[in-house]
């Protein structure tokens, strides 16, 4: 955990603009859903509903969520994935870093106003509950967008892995003497919209803005639309520069925003897939299909055919993307340090994930009470917990994060607060960073706030600590 200094106070000239205030009212309970088909299931919904509501704000509105915990047996938070929250870390989310959970029976108010436009979304943050249900698209429109004379209409897309059981159930297993390889749960089956059969209406000749979200708990997807080509416009939150992508890699919590324009004609629906990346799994079951097929509907009358086999997999390189706003290289920074990514087991038999030999343990006063209330202590990383792994950071310093992945697996990581440049990322197998490794660094680097990890491999982010809050940097599956 990145833990920084008390808020800082800047005052700066702004420009008034008309803004609203969006308030939505929530009230989590159980329903049952069942949307392969083939098992009905106790899921986590929103006022009775589930696939739970999409928030909508645009950029400078003021976000209320009066959210009650209906569940009786869980507690809960919400996490609103990608949002800063500065100067508000206290509506950040994380259970025992910025706040309680929210006990059954109980009330909380997330009050906050969003200044970051882009593609988000929104989870619980207790440990594992996400994947029964409680995850939605956030989106901030934005007037400004440099691509707005671009597209003609948005179109939200969430790309998930279903579970036929329930996370409690499942993380038992795989936390225990009986998973002693750590081997994550596999799911039954790929979503689209929280569907099986996902059907975009289109008109011919027109521009989609899709916005798209792994709101998975561990499956990595790829994405690829037949008879069509996408322009990369947006990655978690940042404008970038128009690049053309024939597929995509979307990890458990990444967003990308795409352009795709229509074809002239009406006579043809086309497919669009999302295939879960099987290596991450370390058995694949008999029977297991990793694809999710939904259509480009040009006309109802047009009969939706079954999306055709292709030889690789051969996705755009995120690494290669610029951003909008041109921000250059963070250069030699204030400070750096290393996190070995390592798999193993502790004394009870069952497999844990480390940073530098250590594995998370939350604290039992929630992080961010402790830094306000400790006084001049709080800059002593000690008094959060040896398990919590916490550095503290100085007021705006370059911070250099060097991530060693010593596992075979990929992983994706993200950070809380930030989004980071990615200034290295290596091959597969490439061993633990060296000095060598950052010979030439782009000049303007990729900026996002999910990175992958690739096997045995390296990268460096680099970020400026510019806001003071506790910024968990995690990796994003819901089983670890």
């Amino acid at each position: 955990m990145l833990s920084s200094l008390p808020l800082t106070l800047l005052l700066s000239p702004v420009t008034v603009v008309l803004a609203a205030t969006v308030t939505y009212n929530f009230n989590i309970t159980w329903t049952t859903a069942n949307p392969d088909g083939l098992f009905p299931r106790r899921t986590i919904g929103i006022n009775g509903k589930w696939p739970i509501p999409t928030i909508e704000v645009n950029k400078g509105d003021r976000l209320i969520v009066n959210m009650y915990n209906g569940l009786g047996d869980q507690d809960t938070s919400l996490h609103f994935h990608g949002i800063f929250q500065n100067g508000t870390s206290y509506m950040d989310g994380p259970a025992k870093v910025t706040q309680c959970p929210v006990a059954p029976g109980q009330s909380f108010k997330y009050d906050f106003v969003v200044n970051q436009p882009g593609t988000y979304w929104y989870h619980s943050h207790v440990k594992g509950q996400y994947p029964d249900g409680l995850r939605g698209p956030l989106i901030v429109h934005d007037n400004d967008s440099p691509h707005k004379s671009l597209y003609d209409s948005e179109v939200v897309l969430t790309f998930s892995d279903w579970y036929h059981e329930q996370m409690a159930k499942l993380i038992s297993r795989f936390l225990s003497v009986a998973n002693p390889t750590g081997a994550e749960p596999v799911p039954q089956c790929a979503l689209i919209n929280e569907s099986r059969d996902a059907q975009i209406k289109v008109e011919p000749g027109k521009t989609y803005l899709f916005r798209m979200i792994n709101i998975g708990a561990f499956a990595a997807q790829y994405v690829w639309f037949e008879g069509h080509t996408m322009r990369v416009v947006e990655v978690d939150g940042v404008y970038t520069e128009p690049m053309e992508a024939g597929m995509l890699y979307l990890t458990a919590a990444q967003r990308v925003s795409v352009l795709i324009t229509m074809k002239n004609s009406t006579g043809e629906n086309f497919p669009f897939v999302g295939s879960m990346d099987q290596d991450l799994f370390d058995q694949v079951p008999k029977g297991l299909d990793p694809n999710v097929t939904g259509h480009l509907v040009y006309s109802d009358s047009n009969k939706n055919s079954p999306a055709k086999e292709i030889p690789e997999f051969d996705p755009f390189d995120d690494f290669l993307l610029k951003p909008e706003d041109g921000e250059v290289l963070l250069e030699n920074p204030d400070y750096s340090f290393n996190l070995d990514i390592v798999m193993d087991n502790l004394n009870d038999g069952a497999n844990y994930a480390f940073f530098n030999e250590i594995t998370y343990v939350a604290p039992k006063v929630p992080t961010l009470y402790t830094a306000l209330s400790a006084g001049g202590r709080a800059t002593d990383p000690t008094i959060y917990g040896r398990d919590t792994h916490s550095f503290v950071l100085k007021h705006n310093q370059v911070v250099e994060i060097i991530l060693n992945n010593l596992d075979p697996g990929k992983h994706p990581f993200h950070l809380h607060g930030h989004n980071f440049q990615l200034v290295h990322r290596s091959p597969d197998d490439s061993g633990p960073y060296n000095s060598t490794s950052l010979q030439n660094p782009p000049k303007i680097p990729m900026r996002r706030d999910v990175v992958l990890v690739r096997p045995n491999g390296n990268l460096a982010l680099r970020f400026r600590a510019d806001n003071p809050d506790m910024s968990p940097l995690t990796p994003h599956s819901s089983s670890l």
